[in-house]
């Protein structure tokens, strides 16, 4: 096909190689976080950007071979694309939040709404994925479909992966975490320049001899072809299948903070750039063996599966770890990388072999080298979305984590069946080694087991609740436990009270301390609005606070904002006590939707807003704490509206709290601050925004609630510690103007750079909240001119808020 590339340029093209999937994966990352920002975090959003990238991929590998001339010089094509990438790089910058404008024009809820968001993600996407999708294919002309060339082209597809590895452990722990999506963006960027500018140097200092026919004719897939085809698009979607699966179980264990996601990815990717380069060397060696060596592969990547799914059910819950005592989040990484490594390296060595070894296995002498690479990994990508959607959206509602290891084992033993039903052996030893590989199956299906359920409740304190290191944490009863599309759920039962747990963290119970919280998120906002009519609720959680708006006679809507479908009928069944029956109240609707895509797209405004999301550090979550959020919620409230929103103090250090508070009070100037307590010290806080500064009148507050129509009110109130409201308005804890001196030079939480979930990321072991919530006192004084009322009750309450310590 081409003369022979030189050796002595193999170190040059796999440092190309690199800087490219360096750069694809910043881009990565960074069009997920801007895409979400229109579209949604909703799985089946997230399902669609994953699909359009990989779509892209597929297309580009396919398309690339078939639409560019055979006589161009490889490296000119492979510069024109990496110029194209880094130009449609910096336009996806800037013409996303263009394309958001116009997707409110659209539907946005329904089939209509989900086909809708496709199109966004595949307008967005497919332009420069097509062109990363064709950059292999277009390096492949400059070799031969000889084992040798095969073995070049595993290796240049190894270090595409090495820089991916790069790309996501740079961008995750340094350029999103100190900078901004815009600077990720513009590395990205210049580092496809300079790929482009070397590649057009080497294109300058190499010859090239195309083939003479520079149009193929078109060749029949031989049956063994296609058996290596469905080898390896099996490969594919066991491997993103696998990642799934297993990104929800380590991110139950290890914290799902955006540190913990970026080191189950470069773990991954890791893996399968060690794998791809020794199936290169493998793809060189076996020659005629490839597609047994292949088959092979494939068995011992089932033995693999089994090995993780052994793992993460019976090793890494029971590792003694109290996160808690590491004081430096730099150690936690280090120890989150160990557990990675022993858990899912094996599995992605092997998935890494195999693209080299389909290449080997599907090849045929004399035949277009990019044709080939293009069909190879354009099938394999095909494999992966299959794999990617099958189990977040479908799989893993419907049967669970465990479950799903067992299939995937299955599939990669129907793959290596596939491969050994292709190789060159007799008819024998094919049954034979199909034979082994059901049996092999079999066997180890039977070890798999689901995990332990407190992993779901515990998440990364599970080690030590299950030892009873923890006086807090006694034996519990599970009373529900199931797994969604967007998160695992647990309900559990000491005692007479119950607890909520989503994805390995406590977010509601009946206990008092929560119990207070959750009526306060309800109560404040509706007591300070003279007469609420409509509420949005953001995050059901056990339902108390949407619960708190059904007492209100005034209040004739509740719209309740709720991510995973699971949440809802769970928590009505068992804290419908403590919740009021809300849902099966009439005034109630519940939306299913990330809410700040519903608060995006909607245009229904409120009287009261409240955002109770999971905690910042959670990966994902700091969008309901932006500024650009705050903006938003604004923007939705009526005359006179008021806005809640919580802010834990716990899991957190200073910097994380001062940029909380300061992004909401850079929306909310006037805000205030009410906290929770616990023995005397802040736990969480609840931050009110008002969209008036009208003063707070102290004495119709009491006339109010004094009221026949509200005795369930003040019921609701005294159950949780509040026995009158001198005693509700006594939690004030402060205002935006005078903690202004407090949070001179805190970031603000904004959606270019999401700085909140870096930062709380860092500070989740912090037990700095008693100290913080001093600090926060330190700046509080009697609110003149924001509570106001007859005499008595203002020295009343002046006289509660003079008490040095709190408690209940």
């Amino acid at each position: 096909m081409a003369a022979p590339a030189e050796p002595r340029y193999l170190l040059a093209w796999l440092l190309l190689f690199a800087g490219s999937g360096c750069a694809a994966l910043i881009y990565e990352i960074v069009w997920f976080q801007l895409l979400q920002l229109v579209i949604g975090s909703s799985a089946v959003s997230l399902g669609l950007l994953l699909a359009a990238f990989m779509g892209g991929l597929c297309l580009g590998s396919a398309a690339l071979p078939r639409l560019v001339s055979a006589r161009l010089h490889p490296l000119r094509v492979y510069a024109l694309l990496e110029l194209g990438i880094g130009v449609l790089g910096i336009a996806a910058l800037f013409g996303v939040p263009l394309i958001g404008r116009l997707y409110l024009a659209g539907p946005g809820a329904g089939f209509a709404g989900t086909v809708f968001r496709g199109v966004v993600a595949a307008v967005c996407l497919l332009p420069p994925t097509v062109l990363m999708g064709g950059s292999l294919p277009a390096i492949a002309r400059w070799v031969q479909t000889t084992p040798r060339g095969i073995s070049w082209l595993g290796l240049l597809y190894g270090a595409n992966i090495a820089g991916a590895v790069i790309g996501c452990l740079g961008a995750g722990f340094y350029l999103l975490r100190v900078f901004d999506m815009a600077v990720a963006t513009y590395a990205a960027a210049a580092i496809n320049f300079t790929v482009a500018l070397l590649a057009f140097v080497l294109c300058a200092r190499t010859e090239y001899t195309p083939t003479q026919d520079e149009t193929p004719a078109p060749r029949r897939l031989s049956t063994s072809r296609t058996l290596v085809y469905i080898t390896i698009g099996l490969s594919g979607l066991t491997a993103l299948g696998a990642e799934v699966v297993w990104t929800r179980l380590l991110s139950l264990m290890l914290g799902a903070t955006v540190y913990t996601f970026s080191i189950i990815l470069g773990i991954f990717l890791l893996g399968l750039w060690a794998g791809a380069s020794a199936g290169s060397f493998l793809a060189r060696r076996a020659a005629g063996d490839a597609r047994l060596t292949l088959g092979v592969c494939q068995i011992l990547l089932a033995a693999a599966i089994a090995w993780t799914a052994f793992t993460l059910a019976y090793a890494l819950p029971y590792w003694p770890i109290e996160p808690t005592l590491s004081t430096s989040p730099w150690f936690t990484f280090d120890l989150d990388l160990t557990r990675c490594l022993r858990a899912i390296f094996p599995a992605t060595l092997l998935w890494g072999a195999s693209f080299p070894l389909a290449l080997a296995g599907a090849a045929a002498g004399g035949e277009d080298p990019a044709r080939l690479t293009g069909e190879t990994y354009a099938a394999n990508t095909a494999g992966s979305i299959a794999g990617a959607l099958l189990f977040s959206l479908i799989l893993i509602p419907a049967i669970g984590t465990g479950n799903s290891e067992r299939l995937l084992l299955w599939l990669a033993a129907a793959a290596g069946a596939a491969a050994l039903a292709s190789a060159a052996v007799s008819i024998t030893k094919r049954i034979a080694w199909t034979a082994a590989a059901v049996l092999l199956a079999t066997a180890l299906a039977a070890t798999i087991s689901d995990v332990p359920w407190q992993v779901t409740a515990y998440g990364r304190r599970v080690a030590p609740v299950l030892r009873g290191l923890d006086a807090d944490l006694k034996p519990a009863e599970p009373l529900f436990v199931g797994e969604g599309r967007n998160a695992s759920i647990a309900i559990t039962q000491r005692g007479d009270q119950r607890f909520f747990y989503v994805s390995g963290k406590p977010e509601a119970s009946s206990a008092p301390l929560d119990m207070r919280l959750q009526r306060m998120m309800g109560h404040l906002p509706a007591l300070f609005h003279p007469a609420p009519r409509s509420v949005l609720v953001v995050g059901f959680g056990a339902g108390v606070t949407a619960g708190s708006f059904v007492l209100y006679p005034e209040v004739q809507h509740i719209v309740i904002c709720e991510l995973e479908p699971l949440i809802p009928p769970a928590s009505g069944k068992y804290f419908a006590r403590e919740n009021y029956n809300v849902l099966d109240d009439p005034r109630t609707r519940v939306i299913y939707d990330d809410a700040r895509h519903f608060v995006y797209t909607s245009s229904e405004k409120y009287d009261v807003i409240t955002t109770d999301p999971i905690h910042p550090w959670v990966k994902g979550t700091s969008t309901l704490y932006s500024k650009e959020y705050y903006e938003l919620v604004k923007d939705r409230l009526n005359p006179g509206g008021v806005v809640a929103q919580w802010l834990p103090i716990y899991e957190s250090d200073e910097e994380t709290v001062k940029t909380e508070l300061a992004t909401f009070f850079s929306v909310f100037p006037s805000g205030t601050v009410w906290s929770n307590f616990l023995n005397g010290d802040g736990y969480d806080l609840v931050l009110i925004g008002r969209a008036d500064d009208s003063p707070i009148p102290v004495d119709a507050l009491e006339s109010r609630l004094n009221q026949p129509a509200y005795a369930r009110i003040r019921a609701s109130l005294g159950e949780t510690g509040f026995p009158s409201t001198l005693d509700l308005l006594a939690s004030y804890a402060g205002r935006g103007p005078d903690l202004a001196q407090w949070l001179t030079g805190a970031q603000i939480n904004e959606d270019l750079n999401l700085r909140l979930q870096y930062l709380a990321g860092l500070g989740l072991n912090s037990t700095r909240s008693p100290q913080i919530y001093r600090d926060i006192l330190a700046y509080r004084k009697f609110p003149e001119g924001l509570l106001t009322g007859s005499a008595e009750r203002i020295n009343a309450l002046a006289a509660l808020l003079g008490r040095p310590a709190r408690t209940f």
